[in-house]
């Protein structure tokens, strides 16, 4: 394998930073990345229950209601409401609803924003205005 200069420099760097990381630490000692790592994993920013809340979208408007159960952070069940009346606006929200929970189950709540799903372009925005809610209820 040929490498660049740059690239050789910069693997030079990374085994030297793995060999200071792996002689410099006395045995069972942690470094302060791996302490920083650790107490952010292990911070908690959300209290563990049930929370719902409705978000608004669209100029209409319409609403979603959203129903999340949070487990350490992180989104272990959620539920959509489908409320509109509409048949169009109903078949959007219904498959956006059945298309959620694959994509925010098992993910932390403070990082999650969905886009477009399912073909419903207008009911993202009131799932993650109903998140911003649901984040204000649980935050500790």
């Amino acid at each position: 394998m040929i490498l660049s200069k740059k690239s050789g420099a910069a693997l030079r760097g990374i085994s030297t930073s793995l060999l200071i990381g792996a002689v410099g630490m006395p045995d069972g000692a942690r470094s302060a990345t791996d302490v920083a790592q650790t107490s952010v994993r292990e911070r908690r920013i959300y209290a563990d229950g049930v929370y719902t809340a409705t978000g608004q979208y669209g100029s209409l408007p319409s609403s979603l209601v959203v129903r999340v159960r949070l487990d350490k952070d992180m989104i272990t069940r959620v539920e959509v409401g489908t409320p509109a009346k509409d048949p169009t606006s109903l078949d959007y929200q219904k498959r956006f609803a059945a298309a959620v929970p694959a994509v925010v189950v098992g993910r932390p709540i403070d990082q999650l924003k969905v886009g477009k799903l399912a073909g419903a372009s207008g009911c993202p925005d009131g799932f993650n205005a109903a998140l911003v809610k649901i984040r204000a209820q649980a935050a500790l």
